[in-house]
């Protein structure tokens, strides 16, 4: 569906656009909100407050996902809400229904942080299985940078473009993150945890209430 994605700026476009035009999982434009809409006058439009980017790429979706235990908010009195790992992990007895659950749980909770694609391997089947499922986009195993795993690609970076996994461009896929900050400085201040809409795809897979 052709969408305009109307906000406060997008990051690296030219002075005075605010505003991404996606068709499908395409961007077929970038630049100021009256020019893309009077050009698209069918276009169904979304207005968000901040700053449009790239998706981000979690490179520590590995980790996250397949040594790590998501609980389900009916287990927050008795396992709390932040992943479980080490002893308290081994101590659940997972099986890979278990893994499966949690690994869908995981990536969910990227999705709420920009993130809209993960670096592989996976090696765990029930895992595979939430990754393929969930539309994310895997790349290619790469070096292991040396950081430390976080739901928040932002947070081991040193800055934002670093976590980027994709340039916004016209051509290019509609995998954008909406964050609720100013600019460039405010996101590395902020971090992920601002995102306010995940667009992957052209679809919208998160929305901030």
């Amino acid at each position: 569906m052709l969408t305009v994605h109307a906000a406060d700026a997008v990051h690296g476009a030219p002075g005075g656009a605010d505003s991404v035009a996606v068709d499908g999982g395409v961007v077929v434009a970038v630049g100021a909100y009256g020019e893309l809409t009077a050009a698209r006058p069918q276009a169904r439009v979304r207005r968000w407050s901040g700053l449009i980017t790239p998706g981000l790429l979690n490179e520590a979706a590995p980790v996250l996902l397949e040594a790590a235990y998501h609980p389900d908010p009916r287990e927050a009195d008795e396992l709390g809400t932040e992943p479980l790992t080490g002893d308290a992990l081994t101590a659940l007895g997972m099986d890979d229904a278990r893994w499966g659950a949690s690994a869908r749980r995981g990536l969910q909770r990227m999705l709420r942080h920009g993130t809209t694609a993960v670096r592989g391997p996976f090696t765990r089947p029930a895992v595979r299985t939430a990754v393929a499922r969930s539309g994310l986009r895997v790349h290619a195993p790469g070096p292991v940078p040396g950081r430390p795993a976080s739901l928040d690609p932002l947070a081991v970076v040193a800055e934002p473009g670093e976590a980027f996994a994709t340039a916004l461009t016209v051509g290019g896929p509609a995998d954008l993150a909406v964050f609720g900050v100013a600019d460039l400085a405010a996101l590395r201040a902020e971090g992920a945890g601002s995102c306010v809409a995940t667009v992957l795809g052209g679809r919208l897979v998160f929305r901030r209430s």
